[in-house]
């Protein structure tokens, strides 16, 4: 199967290619198109399954518009299954999507090799799931009543997971093996390599015996050093060489819910916990919701919205369920809250456990991740006013007068919160930054659940970018129509379709210094609220500041693959987001990118450091001395060294080294060819050859030094052509040549009449073992004698110059026409290839060059699930700790924390007692010179 990478790029940083051709060959069906059902038929859709089947017997009932974001007023009365199907069939055009109104019977599941089930009886979800049991049909169980959740997942007696966490295999470079039993390995650097990792080996010289074995399983025994096999009777080791961990698949076995219900309770490991501090809760709500079947079984309905006589009926039958599986202590009031709010319809409810459900999907069709094992509870009671508050407050008490349907939108919302509560969303004024993959799903919930949809009421949202062909697979708003347009514009019309009333105006400004006269005062004083959904910590820091200046809320959620987290501020009651902290990504020593690599990522980096000092900076260089008078004095001022470099470039840019044709572009590629990847390693190595020592009389070329070895150009090579093609490429767009070519035949034509100088030595060169040693020479080396002929040579810039202007390139990672990264691969390869360390495929050097955040679908819908949890908890005004919470998640384990928000850190400000946030406002205004002094 051809995968589309320019619609499923992010998402194949998280599945690769094998994972996604398997789902690419899977038929799924989804029972149940209320809102849970139609959250997760979206995110599998988006995921690229080969079919979704939704099915649905019922209307479309105004409780349904709480949440199906694909429903509207006009479908009232209407099949649930055949209402949403036409905007399901968008979402992705290499996927079929068909609708099914009638019953689940045994010729239908068999099509299907994942079936779905929402909103069903506990009968039907026994029947369905001993067929699909029977049948090795994968079966997914999700259901939500209010503010409470469950999911249950049953893959068969045999389930294979080839990658059970993916993360990306863990290596390391060799220094050293000794030969014994065990063989002890020494890396050159740290290893996280622990007991039951194996590993492979490559490049390994001298004892090569290890390049052919099987993985190997390692015994850690220090953070440079590991055993392995018997090494005895192996050859001598060498030198290099690297240890790869190997991943290994694991076979898992499910019980078929019959037998899983009874045995949740007995077996802990069965029920993956969502709250660490709610686990006796949640296995109240396994029995309450077998409960809730019996109920509605009994009475035809599910208990009606704060009826005590309901609530009362519902623990009976819960404590009878609880007698009979043996359940040693029952949550009365986890009941009571559950049977109160059991109707309710709540998207960010759905977002989050149909998140959780999809990336389950996922995992039965490709075998990618670890599944669920066996039952997952969630529940956000802590959203309801404790007794005491709606005591206080009869406007806002919750009655079964209050939590009524009212025949509108929102009745599914209304009977979990009342009336007023509803009343008091439309009226919230809030902020939300970025509309991308957590700011369209996060829209999506401000419209169905009301926010700003009333007198009063207003979202503001902005973004500055246009949409991109590869954000479709998991910004859903936008359509393959809408490219090119503005994000914030188009999210908000979108939006604007799921709920009339909502009142929202889209802006294209970045958050910034420059935008304060947008964002200032007068805009954040009459905020309710703000929600980021931003892509980079710097943003995240200066709207946090915002937030603390103004004394206002703010949400905050982040994803990269299936890893997410969700951050609650709440002025004077949880911790701000904080200052920046130092990025975890190790900054590359910048004498490892010009002389000793022994990474791809080292090579990568500096292929995309090439590109953007041949490609952009050559270019915005010689445009600035063509229309500035002060160039040359100004660029002195950065130092001679760098003034004597800018120039060599500008003069061979303008003077008679400049480009007149396509033959003179191939011949720059085929010469720069020639210098990075012979001419220059055969340099390095006449400086420090092979067998060189260093002063303590140890070789030099050993650990993270990897002695290279320089490249003869073959034009029979793939890798060498594609370096020559996609440089000679480039070259001629800044220079604005228009007769570039793909044609290989005519670029190795032009070769044939290519000179390429021998290589001689130069004894001047001094090449700097470290950046300490680099640091220490700088300014030294200065050829002054050089830098004056090159100021005479240039002189000001004159009138018949000006068509000499270049054409700076801005680094475009996903447009795969442009040469862009054709050039950064080859780049990166040939020199990978020069120091023998393994190449990578496109699609990794386009992850690192590119510096691309994985995203999927399921983590982006459920943090933007729970980031509105925390919503209706501000905005109901709940203002106590305990109340918030902040959350991790990984879906790719099921790991799911949650953990009540940091207190604001206490200071003493002049004698007296405050706390971060009054002292982030207080400090706001003061001048440069207070004497205000603080301690933690």
């Amino acid at each position: 199967m051809d995968i589309d990478e320019g619609f499923y790029s992010r998402q194949l940083y998280v599945l690769g290619h094998d994972a996604m051709r398997r789902m690419g060959k899977a038929n799924i069906l989804i029972a149940g198109m209320r809102g849970l059902g139609v959250e997760i038929a979206k995110n599998v859709i988006l995921a690229g399954v080969r079919s979704v089947t939704v099915q649905d017997e019922g209307m479309v009932e105004w409780y349904d518009l709480s949440s199906q974001f694909y429903c509207k007023e006009a479908d009232l009365g209407q099949n649930r299954a055949l209402s949403c199907l036409s905007s399901l069939s968008r979402l992705n055009a290499h996927v079929s999507v068909e609708a099914h109104s009638g019953p689940l019977d045994e010729r239908l599941l068999t099509r299907f090799q994942v079936v779905v089930l929402t909103n069903s009886s506990l009968d039907e979800q026994k029947r369905v799931g001993d067929f699909c049991h029977s049948k090795d049909i994968k079966l997914i169980i999700a259901d939500t009543k209010g503010l409470c959740g469950q999911l249950f997942c049953d893959f068969g007696e045999e389930f294979r997971v080839v990658d059970c966490d993916g993360e990306t295999p863990l290596s390391v470079m060799v220094d050293s093996i000794t030969k014994g039993n065990p063989g002890r390995v020494t890396c050159s650097e740290e290893h996280d390599f622990v007991d039951v990792t194996h590993v492979t080996f490559s490049g390994v010289q001298g004892m090569e015996e290890l390049n052919t074995c099987g993985p190997l399983e390692v015994q850690v025994l220090d953070k440079y050093s590991f055993s392995i096999c018997d090494t005895s009777g192996f050859s001598a080791y060498e030198k290099g060489g690297v240890a790869s961990e190997v991943k290994k698949a694991a076979i898992l076995t499910f019980k078929p819910l019959r037998e899983a219900l009874d045995e949740a309770l007995r077996d802990p490991e069965m029920m993956v916990p969502t709250d660490y501090g709610k686990q006796e809760e949640h296995r109240t709500l396994h029995i309450a919701f077998q409960a809730l079947h019996d109920f509605v079984k009994s009475t035809g309905h599910l208990p009606k919205p704060r009826s005590k006589v309901d609530a009362d009926m519902l623990v009976t039958m819960t404590r009878k369920r609880c007698e009979a599986s043996r359940l040693e202590e029952l949550d009365e009031c986890v009941v009571r809250k559950l049977a109160m709010t059991a109707r309710g319809d709540l998207a960010p409810i759905n977002a989050f456990i149909g998140g959780l459900a999809a990336q389950e999907v996922m995992k039965a069709c490709s075998g990618k991740f670890t599944p669920l094992c066996q039952w997952l509870y969630f529940d956000a009671l802590e959203c309801l006013p404790e007794e005491e508050e709606e005591e206080g407050d009869e406007e806002e008490a919750l009655t079964e007068e209050t939590c009524a349907p009212k025949g509108c939108r929102y009745d599914g919302q209304i009977a979990v919160f009342g009336s007023a509560f509803q009343e008091k969303l439309a009226r919230q004024r809030y902020f939300l930054v970025g509309a991308g993959a957590i700011g369209c799903e996060l829209l999506k919930n401000f419209a169905l659940i009301g926010l700003g949809a009333g007198e009063g009421g207003h979202i503001t949202v902005t973004d500055m970018d246009s949409i991109e062909r590869s954000n479709l697979n998991r910004q859903f708003l936008f359509r393959s129509q809408d490219v090119g347009r503005q994000k914030a514009e188009v999210a908000a019309q979108a939006v604007r379709e799921m709920n009339p009333a909502l009142n929202i105006s889209a802006h294209q400004n970045r958050l910034g210094p420059e935008s304060e006269g947008v964002y200032g005062y007068s805009f954040l004083r009459q905020l309710d609220g703000v929600a980021a959904a931003l892509d980079n910590v710097e943003a995240r820091v200066y709207l946090d500041t915002l937030c603390v200046r103004y004394q206002k809320p703010m949400l905050e959620g982040g994803t990269r693959g299936t890893k997410g987290s969700t951050v609650v501020v709440v002025p004077h009651l949880t911790e701000s987001y904080g200052p920046a902290t130092s990025s975890s990504d190790k900054a590359i020593p910048l004498c490892t990118l010009k002389n000793f690599p022994h990474r791809i990522e080292h090579t990568l980096q500096w292929a995309r450091d090439q590109f953007e000092g041949i490609f952009k900076h050559t270019a915005e260089n010689v445009n600035q001395y063509l229309r500035d008078d002060n160039f040359l004095s100004r660029l002195e001022q950065r130092g001679e060294v760098e003034a004597v470099e800018v120039l060599e470039v500008v003069s061979a840019s303008v003077g008679d080294l400049r480009p007149r044709g396509w033959e003179d572009c191939v011949r720059w590629a085929r010469l720069r060819w020639e210098t990075l990847y012979n001419h220059d390693i055969r340099q390095l190595l006449h400086c420090f050859p092979p067998d060189a020592l260093t002063s303590s009389g140890v070789p030099f070329w050993t650990g993270a030094k990897r002695c290279p070895h320089p490249l003869t150009f073959d034009p029979e090579c793939t890798t060498h052509m594609d370096f020559v093609v996609a440089a000679a490429n480039l070259y001629g767009q800044i220079h604005g040549i228009p007769d570039t070519t793909r044609d290989r035949s005519a670029v190795r034509a032009t070769l044939e009449g290519v000179r390429v100088p021998a290589f001689a030595p130069k004894s001047s060169v001094k090449i700097h073992v470290s950046d300490e040693e680099m640091e220490a020479d700088k300014g030294k080396d200065v050829d002054t004698a050089r830098l004056e002929a090159l100021k005479a040579e240039l002189g000001p810039p004159r009138p018949d110059r000006q068509a000499l202007r270049m054409h700076p390139l801005e680094f475009e990672k996903d447009d795969d026409s442009n040469f862009h990264m054709d050039y950064v691969v080859a780049a990166s390869n040939l020199r990978a290839e020069n120091y023998d360390i393994p190449p990578a495929d496109r699609l990794k050097s386009k992850l690192i060059a590119g510096r691309i955040i994985p995203a999927i679908a399921t983590t982006t819908a459920a943090i933007a699930g729970l980031m509105c949890v925390e919503l209706y908890k501000l905005v109901w005004g709940r203002m106590q700790p305990h109340a918030h919470r902040s959350a991790f998640i990984n879906l790719a384990v099921q790991l799911c924390v949650m953990s009540v928000p940091a207190k604001p850190r206490p200071f003493t400000v002049e004698h007296a007692l405050s706390c971060a946030w009054a002292l982030g406002n207080s400090c706001a205004d003061l001048p440069n010179n207070s004497s205000s002094s603080g301690s933690s």
